[in-house]
Formats: structure tokens, C-alpha cells, sequence
């Protein structure tokens, strides 16, 4: 830096005496300290769980810091310097509190004149972010009045609001072509139409596509099946899925408000499906889109464009006969008419993809929606295979089960292997002991090596640097998914930690110090690319509600804003991100990533409560 007379004579033509004085002042003075660094998870930490937060220095040696509340320190410690994170290019430094076990909130680490954001310690930290998650899916349906009495409530953070509210979407009213008698795609040919009116509005669009549709719906059963009938539940666990917790129209029916929530998207998904007497009965037509894009913001009763079927796709039938063979299990003893509808359905389409295997869906309709392509149907085959085996028993099936080979070690819609590896390993059905074995041992191994990556992290994550691609903290909630299964059959610690720490990441620990799911963290998503919630844009539309997850992340930088404000971004991956409604390729959200969060939230506090 040049010595203040240098700055002096270079200045003196310009500025007076006084400016020289602050001038100096200024050089003299130490930079400002920086608010949210340490990076903490925001929201909180479970009081018995290891707490790990990351501090970004260029110190090499160790430093003193201290956790404070309201001006009083409560322990020090001294940081672990951990040298460079490969993802973010940060040197970086451990802060491990994890002694400290009392309840309370307003607390903050402290070191270097620098202070995190504030963050509680308690067991019951994650109740209210698993029901804004699950109120994700209300906000966001298709073919129903939004009113205003269920825009809030319930047991979540956040009160009703009229600003949330809206007549149904897509109705075939007004100017609202809708999705009632839809018929296909222009210049292809189907001589039926269909009425999917309804399921949940997919992203910040309003397509509804079945093979993210499937797998969405799959991990909201999840947290039911797993609440009721894995190794480590207990009644605590199904109470808070129970009538009456979610404070949506059904609520009050006798029935779970989960399965509840469920069936509104599993009803969507057996109404894409061809009906009998027509070519390819049985099959699923992919997705439901506008024919072309829409702008934002635009509320669902709003658009005016035409609505189209996308032609059927393996895949995509076999996500419905996935995703309604699992619920035909747990509606048997609730609902025994719709467990049959179910499993009709899931039957019908398992028959139809085998006489139609090699129908793919790669692109071609997508203007107004997105492609969800995928040319690859094994893993779809034994995921369907799976849950049918589950669920009747019927041999059938074994042979895609036991000859299939699972090389995976991620999972997201188009790659469903590992959903089945997880229902074989609870198992929810009768099988062969030695399957359940294998696929525990699989399971074993890829959590390990999540648990390896993670230590290799600076900021204590599951994910390399080629992971930071569209939807990057989807495919974190979907391994801590799988550690929550690995840690349900073995108990051990590792695994649980390796949840904790994954959890932490999203909720702030990041190299962005901000907590990624709208409404929880004193830094946290405000701008997620959503035609509705888009007030960011437009002053008579609404801010998003808590509860929603960014996709994150993603070094792609596929939209215009992103590349303009984030163009050396690649070097750097896990900070490619903007909280910008038009950065659709790093915010946006989505029922498959939401499905994930409300998965996460529902074990961490299963977690803390020692399940």
C-alpha cells in the first residue's frame, strides 16, 4: 500500500486538508469486521449433535474465538486451520463448540473482531422448518382455490396472509385455458384427452411433469413410511405427520395431512396415464406443459396459453407405477378403495413399460416447459420393481430385482436406483433376507464415502467440486436422505454426524454464509425464481413464504443474469449463486427439491429426539 505521502501529493490537487485526514484515518483504521464469518448454520444445532462451524482466514496458525450471548462469552476455544476448500477456494478454519450443550438462541462465535450470524441449540430447532416445507406443496397446487385460511397455520413459523392467497390455476376459466380435456402436443396424435387438473405446480413454471412428479411424491410417502414402520420409529415420530398438523382443506378428514398432501400429487400422476382401449394403454404421458413460456411474474389463474399433453415415455410410467405401488402400501389400512386404485394403476404401467421399453422422451416438446429427458429406463425398472415387490410379494418382480446392479452414488429424478436400494434395506415388505443384506451393504458404502467427502470439505459437506451443478443442494438433502436410512438400520454416529453436518451447510456453514430455505436464518433465501411468489418484480405479487429450497450452486451458470454477475464463477463452484429471481439456473425451486428439505427437516428432529 503507498505511504500516506505518496496518497498525499498524488490527492493534494483534489482533495482538502480535512479529506487527508480521513484519508489517514482510514488507512490507519482495521478493515470493518465481517458479519457472518464465522459461517454458522443459522437456524441451529441439535444440543447433543457435534457443532462444527468454518471461519474464512488467510491466518495459518490458530486463533482464539469465543461464543457469546448478548455480549456475555460462554467458552473459547481456539480454531483448526484446515488450509484450502477445493470448492470455493477459501482458506478456512474449524470452530468445533460441540461441548456446549446448553439450550437457548442468540448465540454467535466471535474471533478476529469478526462475528457469525446468531443461532440457537435445542431439539426442537426443526419442527417448524419440516411443516413450512411441507406447506411448500399446498401453496403450490394445481387445480384449487389458494385461500387465505390455509396460507399459514398449522404448527408452522408463519401466520396466514391474504397476500398468499389465489383463485385454482389452470380451471379452464376466464382466460385460463386450463387442464380439463387436454389434449397432446401439436403434430402428435392421440385420440383421447385427459383432465390431470390436479398435482403440484413443478417449479417456477407451471408445467407438471411426471418423472419429477414421481420421484417428489415418493419421498413425501417416505417420511410416512419410514415414521411408521422403520427399525428407530415410534408413535412421537407418526404424531407430528397425524390429522390436523398441516392445516390444509383436508385437514380434520381422520386421515394423515401427510397422505393427505400425497394424494393430491398421486392423482395427478394416475391421470396422465393412457385409459384402456387406446395405444399404449397404460403407458404415462411424460409431462403437462404451457406451449410456450410464460413470463414473470403471472399467477397460475393468469396464463393464457394452451396447455398440451407430451407424448408417454417408459420413464415416465414407471415413476407412477414407483410412486403409487408405495402408496397402495401405506393406504391399505387407511383407504383401502384408493390403495386399490393405486395399485391398479402402478400394475397397468408396469405391464405397459415392458411392452413399451424402449419408448424414451429426450426433447422435442419443451418450449414452455423443461425436457426432463433421460434415455436410461434399467433404473426405473428395478425402482418400480422394487416397491411392487414390496408391496404384493409377488415373484414376478424378483428377477429385476436381484439381477439389477446398482453403480450409483447419487440419486435425483433420473436416477432411481437408490431409492429401491432404500426400501430394500428397511425393508417395508416381505424379502429375502440376503437381499435386505446386500442392500445394506451398498447403501454401507456409499454413505461411507459421503462421510469420507465430507471430511476432505472445509465447509463439511457431502459434495466434490464437480457436484456444484443445477440443483447441487438437492443432491446433498437427497444423500443426507440416505444417511438418515444407513443410520435407521445401523445407529451409528458417523452417519448421524455426517446428516448434521450436511444439514449445517445448507442452513449457512457455506461458502456464502446464507441459509439456503426462505424464511430461517438471518441471511436467507428471499428471491427464488417463482412466477407467483414474485414480489421481488412486482409489488401487487407476493414474497416467497418460509419453507422453500434453493437448487443452489451451480457452475453451469445456464441464465443471462448469472453469467453477467458471476462469470469466473467456474473456478469457484460452490459460490456460483445468486438470490435473483431471474437466476433460474441457480435459484430455483422445485417439488423435487422441497420434497427433499421436508425429508431432512422431519429426521433432523427425529434426530435430536433420539430416535
Amino acid at each position: 500500500m503507498p505511504s500516506l505521502s505518496i496518497l498525499s501529493r498524488q490527492f493534494a490537487r483534489r482533495f482538502s486538508s480535512a479529506a487527508l485526514v480521513l484519508i489517514a484515518l482510514y488507512i490507519a483504521t482495521p478493515a470493518a469486521a465481517e458479519m457472518g464469518n464465522p459461517r454458522v448454520n443459522q437456524v441451529g444445532y441439535p444440543t447433543a449433535s457435534k457443532k462444527v462451524a468454518t471461519y474464512k482466514t488467510s491466518a495459518t496458525a490458530s486463533l482464539k474465538w469465543e461464543l457469546q450471548q448478548n455480549g456475555k462469552t460462554l467458552i473459547k476455544g481456539k480454531t483448526k486451520p484446515q488450509g484450502s476448500d477445493a470448492a470455493s477456494g477459501d482458506t478456512v478454519h474449524h470452530i468445533n463448540f460441540s461441548k456446549f450443550k446448553t439450550e437457548g438462541s442468540g448465540y454467535t462465535l466471535v474471533l478476529e473482531g469478526d462475528r457469525s450470524y446468531s443461532f440457537a441449540i435445542g431439539n426442537d430447532l426443526y419442527l417448524p422448518i419440516f411443516y413450512d416445507a411441507s406447506r411448500y406443496f399446498y401453496h403450490n397446487r394445481a387445480g384449487i382455490e389458494i385461500k387465505t385460511e390455509y396460507t399459514g397455520g398449522g404448527l408452522g413459523s408463519y401466520a396466514a396472509d391474504k397476500k398468499w392467497a389465489r383463485p385454482a390455476g389452470h380451471l379452464n376459466k376466464g382466460v385460463n385455458t386450463g387442464d380439463f380435456n387436454v389434449t397432446c402436443w401439436p403434430g402428435t396424435e392421440c385420440d383421447y384427452n385427459l383432465s390431470p387438473v390436479k398435482g403440484w405446480y413443478d417449479a417456477g413454471d407451471h408445467g407438471k411433469y411426471v418423472v419429477n412428479g414421481g420421484i417428489s411424491a415418493w419421498k413425501v410417502l417416505d417420511i410416512y413410511e419410514w415414521s411408521a414402520k422403520a427399525k428407530r420409529a415410534n408413535k412421537k415420530q407418526l404424531a407430528k405427520l397425524a390429522d390436523n398438523t398441516f392445516n390444509i382443506p383436508e385437514s380434520g378428514n381422520g386421515t394423515s395431512d401427510l397422505l393427505d398432501e400425497a394424494r393430491w400429487q398421486l392423482e395427478f400422476l394416475m391421470a396422465m396415464q393412457i385409459p384402456a382401449g387406446h395405444p399404449k394403454a397404460g403407458m404415462v404421458h411424460h409431462k403437462l406443459h404451457d406451449i410456450g413460456w410464460t413470463q414473470l411474474p403471472l399467477a397460475p389463474h393468469m396464463d393464457k396459453h394452451k396447455r398440451a399433453l407430451v407424448r408417454p415415455s417408459v420413464t415416465a410410467t414407471l415413476n407412477l407405477a414407483a410412486a403409487a405401488a408405495k402408496a397402495a402400501r401405506l393406504y391399505r389400512d387407511i383407504d383401502k378403495d384408493f390403495a386399490n386404485q393405486c395399485l391398479t394403476a402402478a400394475t397397468t404401467a408396469w405391464q405397459a413399460a415392458l411392452a413399451n421399453p424402449s419408448d424414451f422422451y429426450l426433447f422435442g416438446n419443451d418450449k414452455g416447459g423443461g425436457a426432463y429427458g433421460d434415455g436410461n429406463a434399467d433404473d426405473e425398472f428395478f425402482w418400480a420393481a422394487t416397491e411392487l415387490l414390496l408391496t404384493t410379494g409377488d415373484k414376478q418382480y424378483l428377477p429385476r430385482v436381484e439381477n439389477y446392479t446398482v453403480n450409483s452414488n447419487d440419486w435425483a429424478w433420473a436416477d432411481t436406483d437408490l431409492p429401491a436400494l432404500m426400501s430394500l434395506a428397511v425393508p417395508y415388505g416381505e424379502v429375502d433376507k440376503s437381499i435386505v443384506k446386500k442392500a445394506r451393504k451398498q447403501l454401507r458404502k456409499i454413505a461411507d464415502g459421503y462421510v469420507e467427502t465430507i471430511k476432505d470439505t472445509g465447509y463439511l459437506v457431502p459434495s466434490t467440486p464437480q457436484d456444484y451443478v443445477w440443483g447441487s443442494n438437492n443432491i446433498v438433502a437427497n444423500k443426507m436422505i440416505l444417511l438418515g436410512h444407513v443410520y435407521g438400520f445401523t445407529g451409528k454416529a458417523r452417519y448421524a454426524n455426517a446428516f448434521t453436518a450436511s444439514m449445517n451447510y445448507l442452513f449457512g456453514n457455506n461458502p456464502m454464509s446464507f441459509s439456503y430455505i426462505s424464511g430461517h436464518g438471518e441471511n436467507s433465501l428471499a428471491q427464488p425464481h417463482h412466477r407467483f411468489w414474485a414480489g421481488a418484480i412486482d409489488a401487487s405479487y407476493p414474497w416467497v413464504p418460509p419453507g422453500a429450497l434453493s437448487g443452489g450452486p451451480n457452475s453451469g451458470i445456464q441464465d443471462p443474469v448469472a453469467k453477467a454477475q458471476i462469470p469466473d464463477c467456474p473456478t469457484t463452484p460452490a459460490k456460483c449463486f445468486l438470490d435473483n429471481i431471474h437466476s433460474w439456473s441457480t435459484n430455483e425451486i422445485t417439488v423435487n427439491w422441497n420434497s427433499a428439505l421436508m425429508w431432512i427437516a422431519a429426521f433432523q428432529h427425529d434426530l435430536g429426539n433420539e430416535i
